[in-house]
């Protein structure tokens, strides 16, 4: 059980395992942008500054821990396929917020640097877009930065939310149970996210499998006095017993309409905890009745269970701040009886269709899924695509963004390629400036760390490779002559070395020149084995054709061409060592490839 009243309690089920959630000291208040005190946490500074949701500025990002950093991360309500601008996030909420203009609905995308005004907003009932893809990418990406960079280890936890009400009816209509369907798209969606290269949380942790420990959570929650359950078996968070510590992250006040008039609550604005069980619905026992969670309670639960009272860092897409994130606060503020329980809150911005004010969804039919999209453009540059502008910033998709930046990564790999040529003397160039280039290599390393730490400000750090590719590229201007002077390889051998390491921190791989899917490579492949296989033929053929006069002319001719049926022989040897077996038959050539891992031939032709 969850104990309920002691401040900053809270099981470390697997925060023992982790080695987290252990207290983290004192902090100081410094002021808010709303009025609201924020708790500069002491600790361990990242020597990154990162804007902070909680205060709407770039605050030092200040860990409890030396040796991690605890992450927790909104995860996917699994019911459905994947795709950009969708990614399955449990972040589609009945719920509309509207600044003092009646026909004005607040614009999460202008959250990120502008507040509404906290007196003047109130629920409408509205579905929010869903969460990105790209926002998991982007955090991935953050992640990378956090640890490959700048030396901290990150504990990330992500709750999958396997009970809902989208699931509940997908189930239905597909005729499968909840759970069923809740396993399948769970799946599909690590699957996804692997094949976009999203490093795997430390812990993934279902909904349904912390069902008794949200039970006590919610119990925590009544005793100390913020939440209170009804004759119809719901538990509501009671919103007024925040009093004005609700709405540190958007200002948002809640208020009365659009409530159903049969609600049970104490108050228009009180959220559920709690929800009773209809008929047909799955459900678990509890002390006010069969049900199952609401929505919020779930991440919550999750991330005290692991992190205990207080959280580093939390992030989402930016349609998550209200009212996911405000309540989560509510939540655990209300249950650890503590004044901040997450100090640093990062949100990402939409996807949007080019041209368009509008999300990429489902509903407006306006989406391409993962795995389509995936057989036209790498996961490598999609990632560059995402990097191209800040995590916080809206961005748009289209074909001609995707092709920029697929462009970009080739002049990337088509620079490593020279630079390599020239260190390995194939390349002949005029004389090289060893002292530019090496003073461009260092102004290019501390504005790629300075741009970095500044709010992960990837954009700049991508512009300050590509000059540093454009002056190594000036240096690179091929000549017909071989030059006087000596080779510079140590120079270019750094820079590529550089550049290699800053986009396989990132999680882009420049050895992989793949720019398609797998199944397509496979069929260019044998597209390109086949037409080498049938050059080699022509030339084995004329190697042995024999059309002099007379015998000993063509035997001369054998000889004099011998080089060239060495030159198969050795092809046809060297491409066995890469699994392409070829045979030389009467009249013509046969090749197969050979399956290493189990001696198997596959037919080629």
């Amino acid at each position: 059980m969850l104990p309920t009243r002691r401040p900053g309690a809270g099981p470390r089920l697997l925060g023992v395992a982790l080695g987290l959630g252990a207290p983290r000291g004192r902090a100081r208040a410094v002021s808010g942008a709303r009025g609201q005190a924020w708790l500069q946490p002491e600790g361990h500074d990242t020597g990154v500054r990162v804007y902070n949701s909680l205060t709407r500025r770039k605050d030092p990002l200040i860990v409890g821990r030396a040796d991690a950093a605890s992450w927790y991360s909104c995860g996917p309500t699994v019911y459905d396929h994947a795709h950009l601008g969708h990614a399955w996030m449990s972040c589609c909420v009945s719920a509309r917020i509207m600044v003092s203009d009646p026909m004005a609905s607040w614009d999460s995308a202008q959250f990120i640097n502008k507040p509404p005004e906290a007196s003047m907003i109130k629920y409408l009932g509205k579905e929010f877009p869903s969460n990105l893809a790209c926002s998991y990418v982007r955090f991935d990406i953050i992640r990378r930065i956090l640890t490959r960079v700048f030396g901290y280890n990150v504990i990330m936890v992500m709750g999958i939310t396997d009970v809902d009400d989208k699931i509940i009816h997908r189930a239905s209509e597909m005729n499968m149970s909840p759970a069923s369907l809740a396993n399948l798209y769970e799946e599909e969606f690590k699957q996804d996210m692997a094949a976009l290269k999203v490093l795997p949380p430390t812990v993934y942790v279902r909904v349904t499998e912390t069902i008794p420990q949200i039970i006590s959570f919610i119990e925590g929650i009544i005793a100390n006095g913020h939440a209170y359950s009804t004759a119809q078996g719901n538990v509501y968070f009671d919103l007024q017993s925040r009093g004005d510590k609700y709405g540190k992250l958007v200002g948002v006040v809640p208020g009365p309409l659009g409530e159903p008039v049969d609600s049970d609550k104490r108050h228009a604005s009180d959220f559920a905890l709690w929800k009773a069980a209809k008929p047909q619905e799955v459900f678990w026992a509890s002390p006010w009745g069969k049900g199952r969670p609401g929505w919020h309670i779930e991440c919550s639960t999750i991330s005290s269970l692991v992190f205990g009272s207080q959280l580093d860092i939390h992030s989402g897409g930016v349609d998550l701040a209200f009212p996911h994130h405000e309540n989560e606060i509510a939540q655990c503020e209300a249950f650890h009886q503590c004044k901040q329980w997450g100090n640093y809150f990062l949100h990402s911005g939409h996807l949007h269709v080019k041209g368009k004010e509008e999300k990429m969804s489902k509903s407006l039919k306006n989406y391409i899924t993962i795995k389509d999209f995936l057989k036209t453009f790498s996961p490598d540059v999609f990632r560059l695509f995402c990097m191209r502008s800040s995590y916080r910033a809206a961005i748009d998709y289209s074909d001609g963004t995707m092709l920029e930046a697929k462009h970009l990564l080739l002049v990337v790999a088509a620079f490593v390629e020279d630079a390599r040529a020239y260190m390995k003397g194939q390349l002949v160039c005029g004389p090289i400036r060893d002292d530019v280039l090496w003073e461009r290599l260092c102004h290019t390393q501390e504005a790629v760390k300075a741009a970095l730490a500044d709010d992960f400000n990837t954009p700049a750090a991508v512009d300050a490779i590509m000059d540093l590719i454009h002056h190594g590229n000036r240096q690179l201007k091929a000549r017909t002559k071989e030059p006087g002077g000596p080779r510079s390889p140590a120079v270019f051998g750094s820079i590529v070395s550089y550049i290699k390491q800053f986009f396989e921190t990132v999680g882009i791989s420049l050895a992989d020149r793949q720019l398609v899917s797998e199944d397509s490579s496979r069929a260019t492949l044998h597209s390109v084995v086949e037409e080498l296989v049938r050059f080699r033929l022509k030339v084995r053929q004329f190697a042995l054709a024999t059309e002099a006069a007379t015998r000993e002319a063509g035997r001369q001719q054998l000889l004099d061409r011998r080089p060239l049926l060495e030159a198969c022989d050795t092809l046809r040897q060297d491409l066995a060592a890469h699994g392409i077996s070829i045979k030389d038959r009467s009249s013509t050539s046969t090749w197969e490839l050979l399956d290493h891992r189990t001696q198997d031939h596959k037919p080629g032709s």
